[in-house]
């Protein structure tokens, strides 16, 4: 007979998105979280990434509502002075374990069940252990929570996309930092961040740039890591050029070009119009060290690696011998259908503002805990697209927008808000009478309505639909 455990959540998924959600659900409410996660650790994602790999943005906006990762400090030496630090892995995983262990499981509020698969089976919810197989029924006496359902495909996980001879050579990224020899050459394939960190690590490790060749698919857009700090007036005037930028667009991909002329959004290559905007941040020292790479192969996505060439869908290109093909191919973002967040049978948790996905799982959970009716979770708390192209990243902007207008607009959650440093838009009371934060407030103020209706026309949506 299967063993049957009592909570009041079952949380399902220890990464960033479930621990953020855990974290302000129990700060808020007076209930006991079933956490399970098939890793042993909490983290997710963060105990298969690279080993040199470094959040994108400033420490503060990742992590759980309640404590906050890494000490704020602005970077006083080398080609960041001036912005806010960034966590590597090692941080990020040792933060996370303190998290679960001392908050979570110390509080006597949170059971984890690390190591185990979660199954749902004619209606129950079932969890095994892949230690010793044993399967225990979870009843949840209030929710069901799917922390996993945008949970992202690394190249450490997930196969190449593309066949390959027995006789190439290809790894992970994971597997720079564990080469026993050098390679010939280093063929990086992917557009996104992972290949732009895989190709600033070999610069910084002494690779010759006339030794790597890029297999870029798609030209990636990428914003500027000064524009997005933990700073009212910076990110104020951040929304203000994006508005400004779509007053004045006439498609999407002049908005990016507009983005661009003002110092937000950045290309490698000024001859080429990119077509992928994921926009992961970028510092100007990357930029130019990305920039150094000639050997750019712009053929589509890879179809097959033979023993001396690469096949893609628009032509081929050399393999030489003694090549080592580097994967950064993993989609990374994921894009499964926008659902309501809460559900029927479930809480399913997605984006809600334009990105910063730990601030909007926090921000759920705090509206779990501090609203009764579903219609009104889900008109406070919509969910949003993730971008990929420059369309839906207009759409994902004017969702955004419409999100924080709704849940702005309550003043215990705007309070809770423009305190909680996971968020990219907080205004203390303190920093709302600065004069630089009062005066880029009036700016955006002057283009907000304007620039909404236009980003909502580029994007193939109304004002008043989502």
């Amino acid at each position: 007979m299967t063993r049957t455990i009592e909570t009041d959540y079952l949380i399902i998924g220890a990464g960033a998105m479930g621990m953020a959600f855990t974290d302000a659900l129990i700060d808020h409410a007076d209930v006991h979280v079933t956490l399970v996660d098939r890793r042993h650790a909490a983290g997710g994602h963060w105990h298969d990434a690279y080993p040199f790999v470094q959040l994108h943005q400033a420490s503060v906006f990742y992590g759980v509502a309640s404590t906050q990762l890494g000490t704020g400090e602005v970077q006083q030496t080398g080609p960041e002075a001036g912005l806010q630090v960034r966590a590597r892995s090692p941080e990020i995983r040792t933060y996370y374990d303190d998290i679960l262990q001392r908050r979570f499981v110390g509080s006597g509020r949170v059971k984890f069940l690390g190591g185990h698969q979660h199954i749902q089976r004619d209606g129950r919810q079932l969890v095994t252990s892949l230690v010793s197989g044993e399967t225990v029924e979870v009843h949840a006496r209030r929710r069901v929570v799917d922390a996993t359902y945008l949970a992202p495909t690394i190249p450490a996980t997930t196969p190449p996309p593309f066949g390959v001879a027995e006789s190439v050579r290809v790894v992970s990224i994971n597997d720079l930092a564990r080469l026993d020899e050098a390679p010939s050459e280093f063929v990086i394939v992917g557009s996104g961040k992972t290949a732009t960190d895989g190709i600033v690590w070999l610069l910084a490790n002494g690779v010759p740039q006339d030794r790597i060749v890029w297999v870029r698919p798609r030209d990636p857009w990428m914003l500027n890591r000064a524009m997005v700090q933990p700073d009212p007036a910076v990110a104020l005037g951040l929304a203000a050029d994006t508005m400004s930028a779509a007053i004045g667009a006439r498609s999407p991909e002049e908005l990016f070009l507009n983005l661009e002329a003002v110092g937000v959004m950045m290309r490698i290559d000024r001859e080429v119009v990119p077509t992928m905007a994921k926009a992961p941040t970028l510092g100007r020292w990357e930029l130019e060290l990305l920039r150094s790479i000639e050997r750019v192969v712009r053929m589509g996505h890879v179809k097959h690696i033979s023993e001396d060439e690469i096949v893609l869908e628009r032509g081929s290109t050399p393999l030489l011998p003694g090549t080592l093909v580097v994967h950064c191919a993993a989609s990374g973002l994921r894009y499964p259908p926008m659902v309501p967040i809460w559900g029927t049978d479930m809480i399913r948790l997605q984006t809600i503002r334009a990105g910063f996905p730990c601030f909007c799982a926090a921000l759920a959970g705090l509206v779990e805990a501090i609203r009764d009716d579903d219609r009104d979770r889900n008109r406070l708390c919509p969910p949003n697209t993730l971008p990929d192209t420059p369309s839906n990243w207009a759409e994902m902007q004017f969702r955004g927008i419409q999100a924080s207008r709704a849940y702005g607009a309550e003043p215990d959650i705007a309070a809770w808000a423009n305190q909680c440093a996971l968020n990219p838009a907080r205004v203390t009371p303190v920093q709302a009478a600065d004069p630089a934060v009062v005066a880029a407030s009036k700016r955006l103020a002057g283009v907000a309505q304007s620039g909404l209706e236009r980003m909502a026309a580029l994007a193939g949506l109304s004002v008043e639909g989502r």
